[in-house]
């Protein structure tokens, strides 16, 4: 049965639960430079931890010309979560973007309890995720443009390589879902949001205003940053519709390119109906921009 697009639900927003952890190993694989058909090719490492792997999934008929490649950043407040996540949207994605390669990445969670793996960790490992993959797109016979995209922290991650990093990978746009942008404001929130982000991030906005600055987005934003494409519900308790507001109103200001869609009624992870919408919404945004 397919994955519920709901099952990015389960990782709220600095949750404080059972973390799940994934036992990871290399699968055996065809060749990959046959391209007269799809490939799949599972839990590749992209660095030197157990953390640091990513799925591929190679469409036939690809080649360096014609076929990009879509990041896929899971969610789970940073502190949990996986790559698996992106199967909820596999599907949906190949039929509406056919002629992309997918990758799902896993990237270092925070430990709540121990404090390893704060920020900029994550950060650090989307950029050792990205220049793995392109030290492949060769052997994978694909296109070296990127988009990125993530849901939750994952969006939070797709969009600060998108805006602070963009020289590392041709990063083409970002598509975003309940993206955290803006980590000082978000600290005030509620008590819960601020003691994950307090060892997270490490100390508060006042005590460590620069970690805060140098981990949110939208102090990133400026006439370079690549089109973008974010969704947020109005009902979200997690990461409230006021964070994807004020990155909105900063891509306005700087003149760049973008679509914000309101979700009304909606929390922090949509119906898979909700879902399905978006994506078509996020495939033609993709689609109308300038080659």
């Amino acid at each position: 049965m397919k994955p519920s697009l709901n099952k990015i639900t389960k990782y709220a927003f600095l949750t404080l639960g059972v973390i799940a952890i994934w036992a990871c190993s290399p699968d055996t694989i065809e060749d990959p430079t046959d391209v007269s058909k799809d490939k799949t090719l599972l839990n590749l490492s992209y660095g030197s931890s157990p953390s640091q792997l990513l799925d591929i999934y190679l469409p036939a008929g690809r080649s360096a010309e014609s076929t990009p490649l879509l990041i896929y950043i899971h969610g789970g407040a940073w502190v949990g979560g996986s790559k698996e996540e992106f199967e909820g949207f596999k599907e949906t994605l190949t039929d509406l973007l056919p002629e992309y390669a997918f990758v799902a990445i896993n990237y270092s969670l925070y430990n709540l309890n121990t404090g390893i793996n704060s920020f900029p960790q994550q950060e650090h490992d989307v950029i050792d995720a990205v220049n793995y993959i392109l030290s492949k797109t060769h052997e994978w016979n694909v296109s070296d443009k990127i988009i990125l995209a993530g849901a939750s922290a994952g969006g939070h991650l797709a969009l600060l390589h998108a805006y602070k990093h963009q020289q590392t990978g041709n990063i083409q746009a970002v598509i975003a879902f309940f993206p955290p942008t803006d980590l000082a404001s978000l600290y005030d929130f509620n008590p819960i949001t601020a003691l994950g982000l307090q060892g997270l991030v490490g100390g508060t906005p006042d005590s460590n205003p620069g970690a805060y600055k140098t981990s949110s987005p939208l102090n990133f934003v400026d006439q370079q940053s690549v089109p973008s494409i974010f969704f947020h519900g109005t009902q979200d308790t997690v990461v409230p519709v006021s964070q994807s507001e004020l990155l909105a109103k900063a891509l306005q200001k700087a003149g760049v390119e973008y679509k914000f869609t309101v979700v009304p009624g909606e929390g922090h992870g949509f119906k898979d109906s909700t879902y399905s919408k978006l994506l078509q919404e996020a495939s033609i945004f993709l689609k109308n921009l300038p080659q």
